[in-house]
């Protein structure tokens, strides 16, 4: 509260740093609220209980959650900030980092809670800092402290704590001035969708709410229960704003008193501010526990709220599987489908290949029987060649061959060799009258030669140029023998 010195965080020995300086979030505009960040362990900043540092708005109660944040540093000195998921976020120099993933900060970077609501500045924002312990321990929080307003509560007193109604006592906590925060409902409110009942109440938006029985339904049901708790709610909670806004006016004045009486000296005004001071411990005491009390009811209503959205994203997953059913039956039968025209296809390409290959089959019986019946007919010439177009001197196929007068026919260089022994032919024995080149021979000759291996081929031409040397030697003696 307003005039009122913060305990600074006093290091233990073990925590107290060798150079004196720590690193730190400075309280952006504040002299107070500073947050300590430890070396050797992670921090973490929340509204919950086992955080590092526990911060609390009072305008929105819901703007920082359970488990915010994680600031940790790495080996090599690096700062990291790490957004637990928070529904607000995390803002580092203005931009909001992804959740789950650490963000490398420097000193000097700006990081914010939250986000501003009604045109007011955002109430959590921060500075890195690395500065000398013994400068700022006045201006550091405890390790666990509960924030309300920009500044640090005061140790709760061993008084009793105000009870509530059952009315009180199931409600959200809101200020008056916390209006547009977003809107947490019950169940019943969440599945009917309807906006908050305090907002419209207090700026006049909606429907003056009425007796039970006038209500109306409150959904698709037209069951008028809903709308009677909810008007029990309203009331609960205007009766649960005016008490705050009570006890916030008593504390103001009591404050305002506390000032004016500090300046005097006389005894009766030291006890009148004596116990002025302990007035305003009780009633701090009591803002404390509705405040605890208030965050009670909150988790209540989220955890309601998260069983609700379970629930609704269980319903709403049955048609989704329903219609995952229905896709995957028609994908099937259209599977099917394709398999059976696959098959109608398989069938007629087998078919196709059948036909062909019994095509294949007698090209193939066709192929074989000209084969064999070219291999007859080769076999039938070279048989004829060596019978009837076999020269009976050299024992080969006629080269150059020659009718005798008699109709034998022999070799040109086979007979003339003949001749030079004995002028007859060599079959007849009769004499040798005449004798003429058969070209018809020849030319039959060489065109079956072609149709045989190529071995005999080689063989006759090696024959033919043999004997077309010895000729041409025999024609070079002759010529020499003239001359």
């Amino acid at each position: 509260m307003d005039g009122v010195e913060e305990e600074p965080l006093l290091p233990s020995e073990q925590d107290r740093p060798a150079n004196g300086k720590i690193w730190c979030l400075k309280r952006a505009g504040e002299n107070g609220g500073w947050l300590r960040l430890f070396e050797k362990s992670e921090v973490t900043i929340g509204r919950g209980l086992n955080v590092t540092h526990q911060i609390l708005s009072a305008r929105y109660p819901l703007m920082i959650s359970r488990n915010h944040c994680v600031l940790k540093q790495t080996e090599d000195g690096q700062w990291t900030v790490t957004d637990n998921e928070s529904m607000n976020g995390v803002w580092v120099n203005g931009a909001r980092i992804p959740p789950s993933k650490p963000h490398p900060v420097q000193q000097g970077d700006t990081i914010r809670f939250g986000v501003p609501l009604d045109d007011n500045p955002v109430e959590f924002e921060y500075i890195l800092d690395h500065c000398i312990l013994s400068r700022i321990k006045h201006f550091l929080t405890k390790t666990v402290v509960c924030e309300a307003s920009g500044t640090a509560s005061l140790p709760k007193p061993n008084k009793a704590k105000r009870k509530f109604t059952t009315d009180e006592t199931g409600l959200l906590t809101t200020t008056p001035d916390s209006g547009s925060k977003l809107y947490r409902s019950s169940d019943m409110d969440k599945s009917n969708a309807r906006p908050c009942p305090a907002a419209l109440a207090e700026h006049g938006t909606g429907p003056t709410p009425g007796p039970p029985d006038q209500a109306g339904t409150s959904g698709p049901t037209g069951d008028t229960t809903d709308r009677g708790v909810g008007q029990q709610q309203i009331a609960a909670l205007r009766r649960y704003n005016d008490n705050l806004r009570a006890l916030k006016e008593r504390m103001g004045q009591t404050q305002r008193r506390a000032a004016e009486l500090q300046g005097s000296a006389s005894p009766s005004q030291q006890q009148r501010m004596q116990a002025l001071q302990e007035q305003l411990e009780v009633l701090r005491g009591q803002m404390s526990s509705q405040q605890e009390q208030a965050l009670q009811r909150v988790d209540l209503l989220e955890r309601s709220v998260c069983e609700e959205e379970r629930r609704l994203e269980v319903e709403n997953a049955q048609p989704k599987e329903d219609g995952l059913k229905k896709q995957l039956e028609e994908a099937l039968k259209e599977h099917r489908k394709v398999i059976d025209e696959l098959r109608h296809a398989r069938e007629g390409f087998q078919e196709v290949l059948q036909a062909k290959d019994k095509e294949l089959e007698v090209t193939k019986e066709e192929k074989e029987k000209a084969k064999a019946q070219k291999e007859e007919v080769v076999t039938q010439m070279t048989e004829v060649l060596e019978n009837e177009l076999q020269c009976i001197i050299c024992s080969e196929l006629f080269i150059e061959a020659v009718t005798l007068s008699c109709a034998h026919s022999f070799c040109q260089h086979c007979i003339r060799d003949w001749r030079r022994r004995k002028d007859e032919c060599p079959i007849c024995r009769q004499p040798i009258a005449a004798q003429t080149r058969s070209l018809v021979l020849d030319n039959c000759i060489d065109r079956m030669v072609e149709n045989l291996s190529a071995e005999m081929r080689d063989r006759r031409q090696a024959l033919v140029t043999q004997r077309k040397g010895e000729r041409s030697a025999r024609s070079r003696v002759r010529r020499k023998a003239r001359n």
